[in-house]
């Protein structure tokens, strides 16, 4: 049976950190949302109708032909408004690929406090794997707008999803968040 589960949080919460571990001590294959954000992104800029059209395309083809796949199944990082109704379609609209093809879809939500946030911002292996990050003044500024303008994180109760956890990952290694999950959800 595929298997899909999706990381989520706000910026430099440790999600791509955590979904490589994670890959390491399962056989589920990782891929991080700037993965399909800066391709485009280079081409038609960050904010343009062109690269979100196109990192949408990228990112539910690729998860379709998981679906239908032989392999495991995969990691996916994504961080989200949850006051935003669009943004948790968005989720539902994962889901509902792995559903149709009988796959098991895991939603693990990350939090952590926003001065441990704004370290992880710096870290040599964020800066390493997201290039449109290396601006720090740029990326230090939007994670603290949205910090301010958005829930980053869910309300108690508000996902109702079978195969869900939410983990304060403040002071925890992510590789003992890998190992959390990893046994949760017998990965």
């Amino acid at each position: 049976m595929i298997k899909f589960v999706l990381i989520c949080g706000p910026q430099a919460v440790g999600k791509m950190t955590v979904g490589q571990e994670l890959s390491r001590i399962t056989d589920l294959k990782f891929m991080h949302n700037h993965e399909t954000i800066d391709l485009p992104a280079k081409l038609f800029g960050y904010s343009s109708e062109q690269r979100k059209r196109l990192t949408d395309l990228f990112r539910f083809s690729i998860f379709e032909e998981v679906a239908k796949s032989d392999i495991s199944g995969m990691i996916f990082t994504l961080m989200l408004y949850f006051e935003s109704e669009e943004d948790m379609a968005y989720v539902d609209k994962i889901k509902k690929i792995y559903d149709d093809y009988n796959g098991e879809f895991y939603m693990v939500e990350l939090e952590a406090d926003l001065d441990e946030r704004l370290r992880r911002n710096k870290t040599e292996n964020r800066l390493k794997n997201k290039p449109s990050k290396k601006d720090l003044e740029f990326s230090e500024k939007e994670l603290l707008k949205s910090f301010k303008e958005h829930r980053l994180n869910s309300k108690q109760g508000e996902i109702k999803y079978k195969n869900y956890i939410k983990i304060n990952n403040t002071n925890i290694s992510a590789k003992d968040v890998a190992e959390i999950i990893k046994e949760k959800f017998k990965l």
